[in-house]
């Protein structure tokens, strides 16, 4: 069963699954966490694994199904495993960039659209669900991609206009499907998250549901690849069994790194989670003084899947570090009318760096100086991070970095960190692809299309028009 961050009222699995948000406002949070242990976990492939924990999590599908849902979803990877980690040095870069759309979302909203679909049966719904989702880049070609083949599902997907790379707005512009459209909104990421949480509040007559990281549903799968990784490790005689590893993540929306949380809750032997930002620094201002405050500047930069200043999933973090529902909400009222709230970390195992644009495109070239191994920005921000850890602590366990994002999906970005430019985002692929010696993922195919950009103004209505027509 769950529950709102901001309400004590228990749902089902299908109806958390199905409702996105909380009719209050709050995110769903587990109510009782699952029983999940490791070692019942060390013989199984990804898909498996995958299944086991989401079946623990939502208990009212049946595991055949869950299971053959899993298969089906990652039968589109471009390799078996699904994941994969590459050593550097003391650390290991978690490859989660394998999927149809070369970004770490795959992992979780191919399995999503097929979670609610398994929801409608199990409730009888046949009532069709517009999914309307904000994305900073990667969560709005994933989610097209993921709810293409699911009947009785539509989907709106608002991106900032100019605040995506070329490669991601290509991704989604060029995704052709009467069930879908993709608007470019005029504002940052911010501005289409709460326009997002807003249609949601002030449209409950409308069958509506997310494919942000706010739906439970979302952020279940990404706890998999936490266990995948330390499993890996120890059958690789990389550490023991029981020794402990930390986990640094590259966050905006603190969706990923929350699944971090999630797996360390549930048992897995975590050290401590790394929090990586770029100069977007507020979640850095937060672990570090204790006060989560927007009101700063806001910046476009080289790693703009992370240019977010309001993370939703810090909602469900408050709610575990209060553990009361009545004060996360007072402080997620706190930042919605003051833009700031104070609140003291009771979790010690966070640390939390920034890095800026400068700093990441010397971070890629480094890398592959020393390892022959191309990372894409968002990426390098984490192993920034890492860098800065082992300064600060001296920590010598060994760390998955999570490589978020193909460095296919920036290659402008990655190119000029070796003082190569390229204005056309297109050629810069081809370019990257022979600098490096990289095959071209297929999927990197896409047809010049028209962008449809609209005004924060006029947003509400052209998205209700959408909405009529899908019906």
């Amino acid at each position: 069963m769950f529950h709102s961050t901001r309400g004590n009222k228990l749902v089902s699995s299908p109806e958390a699954i199905l409702n996105g948000l909380a009719d209050d406002g709050g995110l769903y949070v587990i109510d009782q966490l699952p029983s999940i242990n490791y070692k019942d976990l060390m013989n199984d492939d990804y898909q498996t694994m995958a299944a086991k924990i989401l079946n623990a999590f939502f208990p009212e599908f049946s595991y055949d199904d869950v299971k053959r849902e899993i298969d089906d979803a990652y039968s589109s990877f471009d390799i078996k495993e699904v994941v994969n980690l590459k050593k550097c040095d003391n650390s290991y870069f978690l490859e989660l960039f394998h999927g149809p759309t070369l970004a770490f979302k795959d992992l979780a909203l191919v399995v999503l659209p097929r979670l609610m679909k398994l929801s409608k049966q199990k409730l009888g719904y046949n009532k069709n669900i517009t999914i309307l989702t904000a994305t900073s880049g990667d969560t709005g070609g994933a989610a097209l991609n993921g709810f293409s083949a699911i009947d009785g599902i539509s989907i709106i997907v608002l991106y900032p206009n100019g605040g995506v790379s070329p490669v991601q707005e290509a991704q989604m512009c060029s995704f052709i499907n009467k069930n879908a459209k993709v608007l470019a909104l005029q504002g940052n990421f911010d501005d289409c998250q709460n326009f997002v949480k807003k249609f949601f509040s002030e449209h409950k007559e409308l069958s509506l549901s997310s494919a942000n990281s706010i739906n439970i549903a979302r952020l279940a799968p990404q706890i998999v690849y936490y266990f995948y990784s330390y499993i890996y490790l120890v059958k690789n005689n990389i550490i023991k069994d029981g020794d402990k590893i930390n986990f640094d993540v590259p966050t905006g929306n603190f969706g990923n790194i929350f699944a971090g949380f999630y797996a360390k809750s549930l048992g897995l032997p975590i050290n401590n989670l790394i929090c990586a930002s770029n100069k977007n620094s507020v979640l850095t201002d937060f672990f570090l003084n204790g006060k989560y405050d927007k009101k700063r500047p806001f910046f476009k930069t080289n790693s703009p899947s992370m240019d977010i200043l309001i993370s939703s999933n810090l909602e469900r973090f408050l709610y575990y570090g209060t553990n009361s529902e009545a004060k996360t909400k007072e402080l997620m009222e706190k930042l919605s009318k003051n833009g700031e709230y104070d609140f003291k970390n009771p979790f010690n195992y966070f640390y939390a760096y920034s890095t800026n644009e400068e700093k990441t495109l010397e971070v890629i070239k480094n890398v592959y100086d020393q390892y022959k191994y191309v990372i894409d920005p968002h990426t390098a921000v984490a192993y920034n991070a890492y860098k800065e850890y082992v300064k600060e602590t001296n920590d010598n366990n060994p760390t998955v970095v999570v490589s978020t994002a193909s460095p296919y999906k920036f290659p402008q970005a990655v190119l000029s960190a070796f003082g190569v430019e390229e204005n056309d985002a297109m050629e810069a692929i081809n370019v990257l692809s022979k600098k490096f010696s990289l095959e071209i993922p297929k999927v990197l195919n896409y047809p010049k299309v028209n962008r449809t950009v609209v005004s924060l103004e006029d947003s509400e209505k052209y998205v209700l028009d959408v909405i009529k027509c899908f019906e």
